[in-house]
């Protein structure tokens, strides 16, 4: 047994025995890479990916081709690595398909947190909801800036028309930056509820989702007379 066996086999009995308490990122992106890379000193590769992306939260969010981008790092050990992300989504979408009913900014929170935290790309969401508020359809919308994207309210207004919604929730992501509402966000938010007014349908909320954070349009009170939470 070489010194790097030694080494492994003393973190993963450390993992056995006490789970992550006491890892510090490099432990952990190094345990992980054991699986990838198993002839190899993975504490070097750890360190470049750490230096690369800043922190594990950031190593293990980077898309495939990103991670192919540090040196050592192939196919096969950006796929473990992005798996871990995707994993985690699947598991708390799993989880909101449990909500079949949305009563509050929290309800609507939860809801919407684990389908735009983890997206790269700005995405536009409106849940359609029926008069109990409950769950009809959930569905994307528009992709890219509020600001940038051509976004189709006629299409908005006939989507949820289709789905007989007797109200319906607007979410959309910022992938870089604060959860904060822009000016933008603001006009667009205003032109979707005054056109959903005129077939009788109230946009309850507007969550924007920053990393696992979010900002309510009804709970900050931009949504004024609109908001029925």
């Amino acid at each position: 047994m070489g010194v790097h066996d030694g080494h492994r086999e003393r973190l993963k009995e450390r993992y056995l025995q006490h789970g992550l308490d006491g890892f510090n990122d490099l432990n952990v992106l190094e345990l992980i890479l054991f699986y990838a890379i198993p002839r190899r000193d993975t504490n070097e590769l750890a360190h470049a990916l750490l230096d690369r992306f800043g922190s594990l939260e950031s190593v293990l969010d980077a898309s495939a081709r990103d991670l192919q981008t540090v040196p050592g790092i192939g196919e096969h050990t950006a796929l473990l690595l992005s798996l871990f992300r995707e994993t985690a989504r699947r598991c708390e979408l799993n989880g909101t398909r449990r909500i079949r009913t949305i009563l509050s900014t929290a309800d609507a929170g939860r809801y919407f947190l684990p389908r735009l935290r983890y997206e790269r790309d700005e995405k536009l969401l409106m849940l359609c909801l029926d008069s109990q508020k409950r769950v009809i359809e959930c569905g994307q919308v528009a992709v890219g800036a509020l600001n940038e994207v051509k976004i189709s309210i006629r299409k908005i207004v006939e989507k949820a028309v289709n789905c007989r919604a007797a109200s319906v929730i607007l979410a959309h992501n910022h992938p870089d930056g604060s959860a904060r509402p822009s000016k933008e966000d603001e006009l667009t938010t205003r032109s979707i509820v005054n056109a959903l007014k005129l077939v009788e349908i109230p946009v309850e909320d507007h969550i924007v989702v920053a990393g696992n954070e979010y900002v309510s349009f009804a709970a900050s009170g931009l949504l004024g007379k609109n908001s029925y939470f």
